[in-house]
């Protein structure tokens, strides 16, 4: 397991410069500068956001530092940062309910959706903990600097049996989930397309993992359904987590496939498109088993806490296509063109609605950033528009 560092050796970052992720997401990147302003002039706190090493750029260093466009450099760069951002909450998911992990109730609440999500939990983490490390490796070899946001692990871990204590860059122990890939994905229309779509159900500020076990005591059997409140309470954050795990990897399918249309050298399509392709797998992996949370016999479970319910979405006034809990495989949809026949695709896939500002402001509206600070959204804000930004060139 990657070490990371703890809050203490992180305080630089004063407290009260943190912000609330459910600020106008505008208003908080008001003042974002451009990539070759940002690289120059952040100044120290935010200069280490990206490794300032000293590289060599004489000779074959030189060379392959030359092969690559500053487009696809800065689409490198990003794609860490997402990955380092995946790789932080994966582990926490892990912590607690991966099949090492620490958490024995909430492990059987996960496994209530399937018995195997323990061992794709510690997968998926170990996916985007390689991801991470090859962007960043990968950047490093070819002369261009890698990405390090250790300086802004600032955030809380939770209180529950099996969570290390120490500094996060993500929350998720308050999430507004966004659900409407669900209905998106079972649509024959597009949001490229201007197409929109329905939240398959409503979750807000909800816990993805246990907070402490005052509330969901970590020996709490797990019966189907839950036979008591804790058992309750410790589902439906099992549930959450089931959603959350889909809506994290549909938008990194849905990015990948964005910015390899702006990538100039075949290398790093290759790189883009082959990890894009894990990516894809992740959330066909997490929609099966998120659907389990509605469907019977485990629909209908309420968190006692903040009355989120879980209903059944192959009943009435749910079912058909829109909601059918086993149609897991994109539906045939419009796509380029609206004259042209359905087809079955990852979506949406333009800049607009997939690309790198999108993925950043979904997180943020996700809670995701919740209690980070103006530098952290400056910071990724900063590689997102310059990802965004990439032209594909064709020499």
């Amino acid at each position: 397991m990657k070490k990371q560092n703890t809050p203490d050796a992180l305080s630089t970052v004063p407290a009260e410069a943190q912000v609330s992720a459910t600020e106008d997401p505008d208003s908080a990147w008001n003042g974002v500068v451009g990539r070759r302003a940002f690289l120059k002039g952040v100044g120290m706190t935010g200069a280490a956001a990206l490794i300032p090493t000293a590289l060599t750029t004489t000779g074959a260093m030189a060379a392959r530092k030359a092969a690559l466009t500053d487009g696809d450099v800065a689409i490198l760069q990003f794609l860490a940062a997402a990955e380092l951002i995946e790789t932080d909450l994966w582990q926490q998911y892990n912590e607690v309910g991966g099949v090492d992990g620490g958490n024995a109730s909430y492990q059987a609440a996960l496994s209530n959706l399937d018995g195997d999500m323990p061992q794709y939990i510690a997968d998926n983490t170990d996916d985007e903990m390689s991801h991470a490390a090859f962007l960043n490796a990968y950047l490093e070899s070819m002369g261009a600097e890698q990405v390090n946001l250790d300086p802004f692990r600032t955030l809380p871990s939770s209180k529950a049996t099996g969570a290390q204590q120490i500094g996060r860059l993500t929350n998720l122990q308050k999430l507004n989930v966004d659900t409407s890939w669900y209905t998106r994905y079972r649509s024959t229309q597009n949001s490229d397309l201007g197409a929109t779509f329905p939240q398959a159900i409503t979750i807000k500020n909800e816990p993805a993992i246990p907070l402490n076990d005052t509330e969901t005591p970590p020996g709490t059997s797990q019966a189907v359904p839950p036979d008591s409140t804790a058992a309750s309470r410790m589902q439906a954050i099992a549930n959450t987590a089931g959603f959350h795990f889909a809506y994290i990897e549909q938008g990194g399918a849905s990015l990948y496939t964005s910015l390899s249309l702006k990538v100039s050298s075949l290398e790093v399509l290759r790189i883009v498109v082959s990890i894009g392709g894990v990516e894809v797998d992740h959330f066909g992996l997490w929609h099966d088993k998120c659907g389990n949370a509605v469907a019977q016999p485990l629909a209908g479970v309420t968190d006692p806490k903040t009355g989120l319910t879980f209903p059944d979405l192959n009943a009435p006034p749910f079912g058909g296509e829109q909601f059918q809990t086993n149609l897991i495989l994109p539906e045939p949809a419009s796509f380029i063109r609206k004259n042209l026949p359905p087809v079955s695709v990852i979506r949406p896939s333009l800049t607009e609605n997939a690309g790198a500002v999108a993925t950043i402001k979904s997180f943020t509206a996700d809670l995701l950033f919740e209690g980070q600070t103006p530098q952290f959204f400056r910071t990724v804000m900063a590689l997102a528009r310059a990802a965004d930004a990439a032209e594909r060139q064709v020499h």
